[in-house]
């Protein structure tokens, strides 16, 4: 069976994004009963609007950076960063002074926390000797807003 190739980028894109947004360009990369993939890009002041979705979505961003919002709290957004927006809630995302390419995966439904039970597994010492180890705990540590929209004229994350 030969190889399927998807194109997007640049020349590959629809010139405009989905409804209610403005300054965004995307598309779609796969889509079907299971979720959806697509490319979105952001002018400096694209916008999507806020807005409620059915399935659990993944807004993934690859260059740039911007804003993102779920319910009534908004963060600031950058590259090597992704943001859930859960099922049923308002969400939206936004650029301001720069530009913005998000990776957005959209999974079908809301979650599939009714399986987590099936997934969940137990860790054991190697080979098999000892008690079973204690599941690990922790976070990362909280990241510090940065709101000096003055930094960087070049349109590029801080």
């Amino acid at each position: 069976m030969p190889i399927e190739v998807r194109r997007f980028g640049v020349g590959h894109r629809r010139p405009d994004g989905p409804p209610g947004s403005t300054g965004l360009t995307g598309q779609p990369i796969h889509w079907d009963a299971r979720g959806g993939v697509a490319e979105l890009v952001f002018s400096r002041g694209g916008r999507i609007e806020p807005h409620s979705n059915p399935n659990t979505t993944l807004f993934c961003v690859i260059e740039g950076g911007g804003w993102t919002s779920v319910g009534d709290e908004e963060i600031r957004i950058a590259a090597g960063e992704a943001a859930v927006w859960p099922a049923g809630e308002i969400h939206g995302a936004w650029t301001d002074l720069m530009t913005m390419r998000a990776i957005v995966i959209e999974f079908a439904g809301p979650d599939d926390g009714w399986a987590r039970g099936i997934l969940e597994g137990v860790a054991r010492p190697a080979l098999g000797e000892g008690p079973p180890a204690a599941r690990g705990e922790g976070a990362l540590a909280p990241r510090p807003v940065e709101r000096d929209l003055t930094r960087d004229a070049e349109g590029e994350p801080a």
